[in-house]
């Protein structure tokens, strides 16, 4: 019984989020689209069995009642005389039959204009094609049988039933747009930069054919359209072709790179967090103490240091003067990876350390700690599950973006302990330039930061109520 209950409960929530969704232009050609097949075999049936629905019966009744009264005989009248102002100007004869057919056709558009605004005053609804399809929803039959032809249509309405579900792929289609973005902008620098592929693989021995072979081969003699085209189909396939250098699988070479730059940068990322909070709530517990003053130091020295200093200086002490460390990075041995992750993420610990300390300053003296206080829960207890709770929220912001940005910067790290990692591939094939290359591991980059802004953005709505409340009225 309970199971019969929630499926009604389904099937109404389905038709009115399918009213909702169509009173909007946009979203009313888009469920049209998703669910073309089924609309148009509704379309055929609405226009048989609904032509004379409650709505045009209202309608011609309010015009019958119009024509019944001086209203109507005096519209005749106004276009008769209309009719003969305009024969008279032209020097033309009056013709009485055509005059009359005239100005009866006007007056009957005239009052159905005047019927359907006295029906936009009344509580009867337009039983129009939307609302047809929208108690059709409620029907469990048509459900059943009009759920494969308009798959689209029912998982994109259930997708906007649910607020969490919604938020997440709208955010999903953004990374789309985002990704389809920068290809485009990567690829227009790249296609009008002066370096040229085959003048720098070939160098300046070879000779004009074999130039021009080259461009061929890689199709680099086509259009700038042609070309964007190939590539951002390519980008949307997972399928790059191969390097101008050395014909190897971008693909392949990516996947094998790739896990190595990410690793690092997830490890300095757990570093700064196990590290920076800690750092942060301790300098906001004692503000302007001998700790706080240390900490922030060290933080502003950590944000000041440049990575490549900071990973030579790393390798001149704990690798040639102490021998501690190994100098170069080695997928063998675990003790090489410590360096580029301390390295990696110093600055991140330090931005971390800092937003802690500032986020927690600000709701420390706000009512609601106060009160926490007056009511006499312990200073730890206020301090973590009330002051840094709604604190964490530009913490959060923080870590997010400063994640992509190590992504992105991950490259200076691995030149200078000898990471084969993407960041470094990047560089290496910039100077050829190998755009498929190059376009594959920003796109790389740019999905997985994407996907980071993605799991904020979700822990935004589950740490924060208000955010919660927005999803649902929106």
């Amino acid at each position: 019984m309970k199971t019969e209950k929630v499926r009604e409960q389904n099937r109404s929530s389905l038709a009115n989020i399918y009213s909702k969704l169509s009173s909007l232009l946009f979203f009313k050609y888009i469920l049209f689209l998703l669910g073309l097949p089924v609309h148009i075999v509704m379309w055929c049936i609405y226009k048989t069995k609904y032509k004379n629905t409650q709505y045009q019966q209202m309608l011609f009744n309010h015009m019958e009642t119009i024509k019944k009264s001086s209203t109507y005989s005096e519209l005749i009248h106004r276009y008769e005389e209309q009719y003969r102002s305009k024969k008279l100007y032209f020097h033309e004869s009056i013709r009485e039959q055509e005059m009359r057919e005239e100005a009866t056709k006007l007056a009957n558009e005239q009052i159905l204009k005047m019927a359907k605004v006295q029906l936009e005053t009344t509580d009867q609804s337009n039983t129009n094609y939307q609302h047809i399809f929208a108690q059709c929803l409620q029907n469990k039959s048509f459900v059943v049988v009009s759920f494969i032809p308009g798959i689209m249509m029912y998982l994109f309405l259930l997708i906007y039933a649910r607020p969490l579900v919604r938020y997440i792929f709208e955010r999903l289609l953004m990374t789309v747009f985002v990704i389809i973005s920068v290809t485009i902008f990567v690829f227009t620098i790249l296609h009008f930069s002066p370096s040229d592929p085959a003048a720098n693989i070939l160098r300046e021995s070879a000779t004009a054919e074999q130039r021009a072979e080259f461009n061929h081969q890689y199709g680099l003699d086509q259009s700038y359209w042609v070309q964007l085209w190939d590539t951002t189909k390519g980008i949307l396939t997972l399928d790059l072709g191969y390097s101008f250098t050395g014909n190897e699988d971008i693909m392949t070479s990516i996947a094998n790179k790739f896990p190595i730059t990410l690793t690092i940068a997830f490890l300095s990322l757990l570093m700064a967090i196990v590290l920076a909070i800690p750092v942060g709530m301790i300098s906001a517990a004692k503000p302007n103490s001998f700790w706080d003053y240390t900490f922030m130091f060290v933080a502003l020295i950590g944000l000041s240091i440049p990575n490549f200093w900071q990973g030579l200086v790393f390798i001149l002490n704990f690798s040639i003067k102490w021998h501690i460390l190994p100098a170069t990075y080695s997928p063998d041995d675990w003790l090489s990876i410590i360096m580029p992750v301390v390295v990696l993420g110093t600055g991140l610990t330090a931005s971390i350390a800092r937003m802690t300390r500032s986020s927690i300053l600000e709701v420390i003296n706000e009512e609601y700690i106060v009160t926490a206080k007056a009511k006499g829960l312990k200073p730890s207890r206020v301090f973590i599950n009330h002051a840094l709770r709604n604190a964490i929220i530009p913490i959060i912001t923080i870590i997010g973006l400063q994640f992509g940005g190590m992504l992105g910067g991950a490259a200076v790290t691995e030149k200078v302990f000898n990471i084969s990692g993407l960041g470094s591939y990047i560089v290496d094939k910039q100077f050829i330039p190998d755009i498929p290359s190059i376009l594959g591991g920003v796109v790389y980059i740019a999905i997985t930061i994407s996907l980071v802004n993605l799991a904020v953005d979700i822990l935004y709505a589950f740490l924060n109520p208000r955010i919660r409340s927005q999803m649902k009225n929106t």
